[in-house]
């Protein structure tokens, strides 16, 4: 449409120029200026037109209007004298890209040819020309031609040529949507960072290990160490010497550990690199089921051979008891042998219990009613004074748990909570409390006792079986709580309160009704 409005108004301007005027128009200025004005007026209908009906017949009935306009316009101003009819290798080389039917396109140059010569015809008959404007006007006509079948045959190749890249930009489109998505839902933490240390891109998973309380989104563009300043330091340490060995970090508090590992991308000019950050908690977990299976064959082989010595010895101890002729000193003895003979018989228990745990029949659980008739059971079954407080603000909170194996774990935090207050304060006490992380969508059990607390140095041991700081544990119940709560998805850990107290917490899924 520009190109049929730009030629119109440059033949009017032709014909009212001084220095033109005698090039067009020659034979009849008035109809020139007429079909010139007409071929100028059908743009604006067909501009509208062409935006809701573009197809191959209107294109057709376009090029055949052109096609007129021009003849006329030529025969106007004197025919091929005035050479205008080269127009129509113009039109004729338009209609072959636009029109993909190669048959309509032939017959639009026909038309061309046929026009241009009939057009001369006339002029020769009217005395405007002679016979010899004839070989001219053939030479044109084969010319349009032969320009008709050389565009067609390139805006073929033209149009395969676009049709391929149109298809391989869309295979390049949905497989880079595609390994988007694998990115955003790998779990394995992804951050693509440049010289500077600054984050440019990062995954889902990146985000929930690094900052699990803040969307991923607004924390694209700052910083490596924003998030966690243990990784930007080995990141700046791999990048100064080139070497690299994971070690296993927590990027905050309480976190799960992390390991990182760094690549570089050769073809990127802006010396970017990316960064692996992996859930460490797997491997630690591999590492535990490898422990628990070496530990279960242990037990399994050398039990019996305990047992049998370990319940000779007892049962030795008990004959001597009951002897009326043991003096008082030898029954201190036979006591003493009966008492670690019970601790040797526990340690065997509770080693086999581990070997031999069967898995959890998780249930769901109304824990603020489910925790207040525990605890009215666990004080019965006591059966000595002790106070035990329970602050559950969330009366409609549902979690997914063994009530057994959660039976068994309370109770031992309870035990020792109730043991080390007693041996802080002289009264046997606790509180329990349930808090929700919402964030995290957790649900947080702390048992906090008044006792002296754990020294530094010994709670990164606590969950090691045999670590005991009782004379009398066994050192197999904390590890053993901390096994049921991670087969139950759930996690125990340790952690000092303002007071210098002991909390032990249980992290678990929430499931509010």
């Amino acid at each position: 449409m520009a190109y049929r409005s730009l030629l119109s108004v440059v033949l009017l301007i032709m014909l009212v120029s001084p220095n033109t005027r005698q090039l067009v128009g020659s034979l009849n200025p008035a109809l020139y200026a007429l079909v010139a004005l007409a071929h100028l007026a059908t743009n604006v209908p067909l501009a509208g037109f062409f935006s809701r009906h573009l197809n191959q017949r209107v294109m057709l009935a376009v090029f055949v209007l052109d096609i007129i306009a021009i003849t006329l316009l030529s025969d106007f101003s004197g025919g091929i004298a005035s050479g205008l009819p080269v127009l129509l290798v113009i039109t004729v080389a338009a209609s072959a890209v636009l029109i993909s039917n190669r048959t309509i396109a032939t017959l639009i140059a026909a038309l061309s040819a046929m026009a241009l010569l009939l057009d001369t015809i006339w002029l020769a008959y009217s005395g405007e020309l002679n016979m010899n404007a004839l070989f001219p006007a053939g030479i044109i006509g084969a010319l349009i031609f032969i320009v008709s079948l050389l565009v067609q045959a390139v805006a073929q190749r033209l149009g395969r040529a676009e049709e391929l890249a149109r298809n391989r930009a869309s295979d390049l489109y949905e497989l880079q949507r595609l390994n988007e998505q694998i990115v955003q839902h790998m779990e394995t933490g992804i951050l693509l960072v440049d010289d500077k240390s600054v984050v440019r891109v990062m995954n889902k998973a990146a985000s929930s290990l690094l900052v699990p309380d803040r969307p991923v989104l607004l924390e694209q563009g700052r910083a490596l160490a924003d998030y966690c300043p243990e990784l930007a330091f080995q990141f700046e340490n791999w990048r100064k010497t080139g070497l690299h060995r994971a070690q296993p970090f927590s990027p905050a508090e309480d976190s799960a550990p992390v390991i990182a590992n760094f690549r570089d991308l050769q073809s990127s000019p802006h010396g970017e690199a990316l960064i692996f950050v992996e859930d460490y908690s797997p491997v630690t977990q591999y590492a535990q089921s490898l422990k628990l299976t070496s530990l279960g064959r242990l037990t399994a082989s050398i039990a019996h051979e305990i047992r049998n010595p370990l319940g000779a010895i007892s049962h030795a101890a008990q004959l001597m008891q009951e002897s009326d002729d043991l003096s008082t000193a030898d029954k201190r003895l036979a006591d003493i042998v009966q008492h670690h003979c019970g601790r040797v018989n526990e340690i065997v228990e509770s080693v086999m219990q581990i070997s031999r745990r069967a898995p959890p029949k998780p249930e769901y659980l109304e824990l603020d009613s489910w925790i207040t008739e525990y605890v009215k059971d666990y004080l019965k079954s006591l059966n000595r004074p002790a106070d035990i407080t329970i602050d559950c603000q969330f009366k409609d909170m549902l979690i997914e748990f063994d009530p057994e194996n959660l039976r068994r774990v309370m109770s031992n935090l309870l035990d020792n909570a109730l043991r080390h207050s007693k041996l802080a304060t002289g009264h046997e006490t606790a509180q329990l409390s349930v808090e929700v992380d919402f964030i995290n969508h957790l649900c947080i059990i702390d048992i906090v006792d008044n006792g002296a607390g754990v020294p530094a140095a010994d709670q990164a041991k606590l969950f090691e079986p045999f670590f005991t700081t009782v004379a009398e544990g066994s050192g197999m119940g904390l590890y053993l709580c901390k096994e049921l709560c991670e087969i139950n998805n759930a996690n125990l850990s340790y952690r000092p309160t303002d007071s210098g107290a002991s909390c032990f917490r249980i992290s678990l899924s929430q499931r509010a009704r």
